[in-house]
């Protein structure tokens, strides 16, 4: 499907879409598309996978640098720790990738937010509450 129909189709019919796999450019611009519908760059993690494993796969979240909010406090971590928890789930770490999505689900619905959601939490409050999620 081209990028603008698959664009399309982000907006009117996200509950048909579960796994998108694309070109590095055709994904990098759904998934930052994909991201802002959810409502923040700062929320979404992504993989790179080579799923033969012949070659290394890449964890990241769909935000860039964001030089722009560097060392304010301002960065949403969520996205960052999200692709941690794929990679761990890349590696077969289910159990440790299920408790960073727990501690993801607790720290949200906690309200403790980065600006970017609505919220008032620094980046390292967000960091904090889910350093303690996970030890309870």
């Amino acid at each position: 499907m081209l990028v603008d129909a698959m664009s399309a189709k982000f907006v009117l019919r996200p509950e048909d879409l579960s796994v998108v796999v694309a070109s590095n450019l055709n994904a990098d611009i759904l998934s930052d598309l994909g991201s802002a519908l959810a409502g923040s760059l700062g929320l979404a993690a992504s993989a790179d996978l080579n799923p033969e494993r012949r070659f290394p796969s890449m964890f990241e979240p769909v935000h860039g640098s964001a030089p722009d909010i560097a060392g304010q406090g301002l960065a949403n971590p969520i996205g960052a720790v999200g692709s941690a928890a794929l990679m761990l789930e890349h590696f077969g770490l289910t159990d440790q990738a299920a408790r960073l999505h727990k501690a993801i689900e607790t720290t949200t619905a906690a309200g403790i937010l980065t600006r970017d959601v609505g919220g008032t939490a620094t980046t390292d409050e967000v960091v904090k509450a889910l350093i303690d999620a996970l030890d309870a």
